[in-house]
């Protein structure tokens, strides 16, 4: 039975931002359920950083509105709005002086009354962070003794700790390495599991068809194709996206969607091979061609 009172996480309809005489954003729509993890994908520029910071009310855009479950984003108080969503940024601030600690702990600021202070419950909240983020090993070091991706683990504890409904993310794994990147998102997938909305700009299309429930190409500052990774990671639309070739294939381990790129698509061959396993991913048929159908399937 339907729900006539049911609003979305986050629902953005016809967001519009212009620095100049230059469109960033051109009539978006964005839709994130409730428990939901959301990739928004596409080339430099696109817009994706954007759209992250106008959702979280960082940028005031000059056309379109923000709902967050169901109230507008711009009638809601600033501390409102920090109990309800939390960003973490593609660069994380470079904030000197603070332990990792400290700064973690100021994620429980907007469950804090105006002359209040943090007490245990707030500390164990803020260490439980640390702990999930892998970052308690270095709750003691000052913010500016840390790697980039020390830091940017250290300021997504203190969105976690933040207790969130809605998670937005700019390009969570950009400064990790291969390990903490899959271990940052499987935490992000847990998290929307145990009910948490997520949206992330994500730049790495493999990744984000393996974690992420729906995908939102963007292009120009629009959105060009959404749905499930199958739906929008398609070769034409890659082409048209990003300029390149590709195939699309499961991976045979973990059964994902995968993209391979082949080579710039009005460019000279770049001498990639196809890997043996790399079969397009053709009709929802089962997999069975080999390298040289797989490279003619996608000419």
């Amino acid at each position: 039975m339907s729900n006539n009172n049911y609003s979305p996480a986050v629902d953005a309809q016809s967001l519009s931002f212009n620095v100049d005489a230059t469109r960033l954003l051109d009539q978006v729509d964005l839709r994130a359920e409730r428990g939901q993890f959301v990739g928004l994908i596409g080339p430099n520029g696109a817009g994706k950083s954007t759209l992250l910071r106008a959702i979280s009310n960082v940028l005031s855009y000059q056309e379109g509105t923000v709902s967050l479950h169901g109230a507008d984003l711009k009638s809601l108080p600033a501390r409102k709005v920090a109990e309800i969503l939390a960003l973490v940024p593609q660069i994380a601030p470079y904030t000197q002086g603070f332990t990792a600690f400290e700064l973690v702990l100021m994620g429980r600021y907007p469950h804090l009354g105006r002359f209040q202070v943090e007490g245990p419950t707030d500390d164990r909240i803020a260490r439980d962070a640390m702990r999930l983020t892998e970052t308690e090993n270095f709750s003691s070091r000052t913010i500016e003794t840390l790697s980039g991706g020390e830091r940017q683990r250290v300021f997504l504890a203190r969105a976690v700790a933040q207790q969130p409904q809605v998670l937005l993310l700019d390009e969570p794994t950009s400064n990790l390495d291969v390990l903490h990147q899959l271990k940052i998102l499987t935490l992000v997938e847990r998290l929307v599991e145990d009910g948490l909305t997520a949206v992330a700009a994500i730049h790495d299309l493999n990744l984000a068809a393996r974690f992420c429930d729906r995908l939102v190409l963007l292009a120009g500052g629009r959105v060009v194709t959404e749905g499930s990774a199958q739906e929008v990671l398609t070769p034409e639309t890659i082409e048209s996206a990003f300029g390149v070739k590709s195939a699309i294939y499961r991976e045979p381990v973990t059964g994902a969607l995968a993209v391979s790129l082949i080579e710039p698509a009005d460019g000279a061959p770049t001498g990639v091979e196809l890997r043996e396993d790399a079969v397009p991913l053709l009709d929802d048929e089962p997999a069975a061609a080999t390298r040289s159908e797989a490279a003619s399937a996608i000419r």
